[in-house]
């Protein structure tokens, strides 16, 4: 039996290289065939199909259908988004420094960064653009109204633009720069000796900038811990994120390794360099947006023991993109493999592959128990789920439709040109007089919104009338309905609290710019407020380090 057994694995191995070579030598005639196939219909179609076509239009589309068969960052990108990609991987591009958001058939210039083109042009929030370069900007979205405010630094382009309360439209000439997004917009220590850092981005150069920062509060403060803010994080570049993580590890600590379907593609990242602080106690900050290399070191600070993770659960992107050149200076940004942070758990949360079948989610009982260095468990459920979960920060209907519909914006803006300076970021607050004159304002501008409650009595009355039961629940339904308007009526007393934050930080961001932005959200933080508290209380965070999550 011994040698039936040898002699099989040794045919086994004889015939290994003959299917490898016939699988490959089918896989390149599979891929010959439909090149081909492509080739003749596009050739078919330009000579013969009755109306002009665009050739670069059409190959874009299909090439974009063929990919949204994957996952969501495998994308394509074209010669005119290049500087797109440099910024996400930079932190840099050429432009003019602004954000813009795009309100009806109007992009408009929502907030000008400091010491850039655009507020040196005397651009600020409100103003909307009318033309790039003589072209009509009406009915542009914000990306392609970003794609003309990009270019080469140095080059210039000409705005028109319409101010709100000037009559005539203004031409600004701007001189485009190198933009840098800064990765750590806002610092500061607490008067208890906490620190804190909000990290926006993983761009290069992000962890030499941390490990400045961290060693600055340190040199000029008795630090009692350190607060990582990731909160809306996106990721960027791994290195940068194993680099963060190594601050506060020992040499040689595995972080994230990556495995592909190919050996080259099985890489082990680990910390190359000596820790600054191997004892402060960190925390973490997350939410549901904090993805990719966020997710690394908050997900590595937690399978090492060395932090707490405090929030909501984050996103659950645990795929590796590489981008490649293609012909014509196009690009493809391709996933090549998967997260696995230290304790061997993956962070992706969707499996693309089987994205039809439930959604692609890990059904709860094939979910995997992992455990940290100290012995916790943790799981494979996508994403980082933190120590310490908080609830999210939900906003009333009333908030969300002033937020959403940019009345928040154009109140901030109209207060703006009022008046000329206010308190500090930290001091400035929504008196009576702002509110009853905000409160002027959009009924000024007849504002009005629908909430979920007054939808679904309208769709049970329709319902009610198509079944003939209307007669009978009429009374009912126009009580209840009259109640809610009722109700309604109050929201503005009711959830005034909201209201008022969004309008302060949104007021002190066009005299503050974004590090005001940031000072003024801090002050009604309740998550922010959470990690402070466990970092000053020693006892809590060493038995939540060492039991669990709470």
């Amino acid at each position: 039996m011994k040698r039936i057994y040898v002699f099989l694995f040794a045919i086994t191995l004889a015939l290994a290289p003959v299917i490898t070579t016939f699988t490959q030598n089918q896989n390149n005639f599979e891929i010959s065939k439909n090149l081909d196939i492509y080739n003749s219909l596009f050739r078919e179609l330009n000579l013969n199909y009755v109306d002009e076509i665009s050739p670069s239009q059409l190959n874009e589309t299909a090439i974009n259908a063929m990919l949204e068969k994957l996952d969501p960052y495998t994308v394509y990108i074209p010669e005119s988004q290049i500087e797109d990609m440099r910024l996400m991987t930079t932190g840099e591009y050429g432009g003019i420094g602004s954000l813009i958001q795009q309100i009806g058939e109007f992009v408009f210039i929502s907030e000008p960064y400091e010491g850039f083109p655009a507020q040196k042009a005397g651009l600020i929030p409100g103003d909307y653009i009318i033309e790039i370069n003589g072209l009509d900007a009406k009915g542009k979205s914000s990306s392609e109204i970003s794609e003309l405010l990009k270019g080469n630094p140095g080059s210039t382009v000409r705005l028109k633009i319409k101010r709100e309360g000037v009559d005539e439209p203004m031409v600004k000439d701007l001189i485009r720069e190198k933009i840098k997004i800064d990765n750590i917009p806002y610092h500061t220590v607490f008067e208890n000796g906490i620190g804190y850092l909000r990290l926006s981005g993983f761009t290069q150069k992000a962890a030499s900038e941390l490990k400045d920062v961290f060693v600055q509060m340190k040199e000029k403060h008795q630090l009692n811990g350190l607060i990582i803010d990731l909160r809306g994080n996106g990721g960027g570049l791994l290195n940068e994120a194993v680099d963060i993580a190594n601050l506060f590890v020992e040499r040689g600590e595995l972080i994230v390794s990556t495995r592909g379907k190919s050996p080259d593609r099985t890489t082990i990242h680990r910390t190359r360099q000596a820790p600054l602080d191997l004892d402060i106690p960190l925390v973490i900050l997350v939410n549901e947006t904090s993805a990719s290399a966020s997710e690394i070191v908050a997900g590595a600070m937690q399978d090492l023991d060395r932090g707490l993770v405090v929030g909501q659960k984050t996103f659950g992107k645990g795929l590796v993109q590489n981008v490649v050149p293609l012909t014509y200076n196009t690009q493809l940004k391709i996933t090549v493999a998967k997260y696995y942070i230290p304790s061997g758990r993956c962070i992706q949360e969707i499996d693309y592959a089987h994205k039809d079948e439930n959604g692609g989610k890990t059904p709860d009982l094939l979910i995997s128990t992992f455990r940290t260095r100290k012995g916790r468990v943790v799981y494979d459920n996508g994403g980082i789920t933190p120590d310490v979960m908080l609830d999210p920060l939900e906003f009333s209907p009333v908030s969300a439709n002033l937020y959403a519909r940019s009345y928040i914006f154009r109140f901030a803006n109209h207060f703006a040109r009022k008046n000329p300076t206010i308190a500090p970021a930290e001091e400035f607050d929504i008196t009576e007089d702002i509110y009853s004159e905000f409160l002027a304002f959009i009924k000024e501008k007849d504002f009005s919104y629908t909430t979920e409650s007054e939808k679904m009595i309208k769709e049970m009355i329709r319902i009610a009338e198509e079944e003939s039961y209307l007669q009978a629940v009429k009374e009912h339904l126009e009580s209840l309905e009259n109640q809610l308007k009722s109700i309604k009526e109050n929201d503005f007393q009711t959830h005034r609290r909201e209201i008022e934050q969004l309008l302060r930080v949104e007021i002190v961001s066009r005299y503050y710019h974004q590090k005001g932005k940031i000072v003024s959200a801090m002050k009604d933080d309740p998550e922010l407020k959470e990690a402070i508290k466990l970092l000053s209380d020693k006892k809590t965070y060493m038995e939540t380090l060492e039991k669990g999550r709470i």
